[in-house]
């Protein structure tokens, strides 16, 4: 099981850590991927951080939700309300996605056995799934150890979310990736 580190942006504002700062603990925890999510920001906003990124991180970067900005990382992760904008039916709307960001990874949030069941027929490289514990950011009713039986039925790689901290240990047979976000910075939040 490997740490898919997630920088949102709100949450590093709240924080006295230069994005850089975040980087360096990052990379420091050998995360092979790091998603950043700015839903208040401008695509060239996010193509800025996505640069700074970049520039001190070796590992894949994912976008969250901005196709946008894909040419400036290596894949992009879509939520379930986020797809329809591309189009109502799923497939339609990753078929329309792939032409767009070609081979570069694509993940897919999911919640729930029906989410996980549908997402096994769309061409994904992995599903993000959650909520593991609640969180700032993850409001969702969380799931716990009831996520990892639902995990089961994934045909993709599966990055459990909301709430997984740096030593949570999953059975990396089920469990790819964990998606780490608050608590690699929670220490330098401002209250």
């Amino acid at each position: 099981m490997s740490i898919y580190a997630l920088i949102d942006r709100e949450t590093l504002d709240k924080s006295s850590l230069h994005i850089t700062q975040l980087i360096d603990k990052i990379n420091r925890v050998d995360a092979p991927i790091i998603q950043y999510r700015a839903k208040n920001s401008t695509t060239q906003e996010r193509i800025d951080t996505l640069k700074i990124i970049r520039k001190y991180y070796n590992g894949k970067i994912i976008i969250n939700d901005d196709i946008n900005a894909i040419n400036y990382c290596d894949g992009l992760h879509i939520g379930q309300d986020d797809i329809k904008k591309f189009h109502q039916d799923k497939k339609e709307a990753i078929k329309i996605i792939r032409e767009k960001i070609s081979n570069k990874l694509l993940g897919l949030s999911t919640h729930n056995l029906d989410e996980i069941l549908e997402a096994n027929s769309l061409d994904l490289d992995y599903i993000g799934l959650g909520a593991y514990r609640t969180t700032k950011t993850k409001k969702d009713a969380p799931l716990g150890d009831n996520l990892i039986e639902v995990a089961k039925n994934s045909t993709h790689k599966v990055a459990l979310i909301g709430g997984v901290r740096l030593d949570d240990i999953f059975d990396k047979n089920i469990i790819s990736y964990s998606v780490v976000g608050s608590d690699l910075y929670d220490e330098f939040l401002i209250v």
